[in-house]
């Protein structure tokens, strides 16, 4: 950093040189209304403000690090997976519905704008799947890191005749995504409500 800021999960800094500050910003650091916001939605996420001179070090239980480049598009991502982010990106927060219930993280999800870039975290190397109209995706709720574009979510149960029979995926819930954007998956599952059948 040269004198510019980054806004990051709180205690994930590791190391660092130079000359930093660092500052935790309550509610998430929006504001009051941020913080009103996270409170009714139940997505929790601490956040500090990091400012200096020198190089700053962050990292999640030795998780895989996977930067996103944002030119004025939204960016939604899990909370647990979003390490940090340029300062100058705003964050939010908006309603997902029954996919965020299966994977166990309530009803919401964290929403990131503007143009900088943004770090997210996943158990193992992301992998990023485009979205067309011709292709849609149907992506396990557990291993569900992010999505930006213009991109419709359906949540539907992979439940039918087989997997009572045991022949079925064992995967209980999908997310189905339909438009025009990009998802990012980890190659590894998050225990969710849903579960096997």
């Amino acid at each position: 950093m040269t004198g510019d800021a980054v806004k990051a999960k709180n205690g994930a800094m590791v190391a660092y040189d130079g000359q930093m500050s660092f500052k935790k910003m309550t509610g998430g650091g929006d504001g009051l209304r941020g913080m009103v916001t996270r409170r009714l939605t139940g997505e929790q996420m601490t956040v500090m403000e990091v400012k200096g001179h020198g190089t700053c070090y962050f990292a999640d239980r030795a998780s895989e690090i996977n930067l996103v480049q944002l030119t004025g598009e939204k960016l939604y991502v899990e909370a647990s997976n979003l390490l940090c982010t340029d300062a100058a990106l705003r964050t939010g927060t908006t309603f997902t519905g029954l996919r965020g219930a299966s994977q166990g993280n309530g009803l919401f999800t964290t929403t990131v704008e503007g143009h900088g870039q943004a770090a997210l975290t996943s158990d193992g190397p992301a992998v990023v799947l485009r979205v067309t109209k011709q292709y849609p995706l149907q992506v396990d709720p557990g291993a569900y890191i992010a999505h930006t574009g213009n991109l419709k979510q359906h949540f539907q149960s992979g439940v039918n005749f087989r997997t009572f029979m045991g022949e079925g995926s064992g995967e209980a819930f999908q997310i189905r995504f339909e438009g025009e954007g990009l998802v990012y998956v980890q190659p590894s599952e998050r225990n969710t409500v849903g579960g096997d059948v």
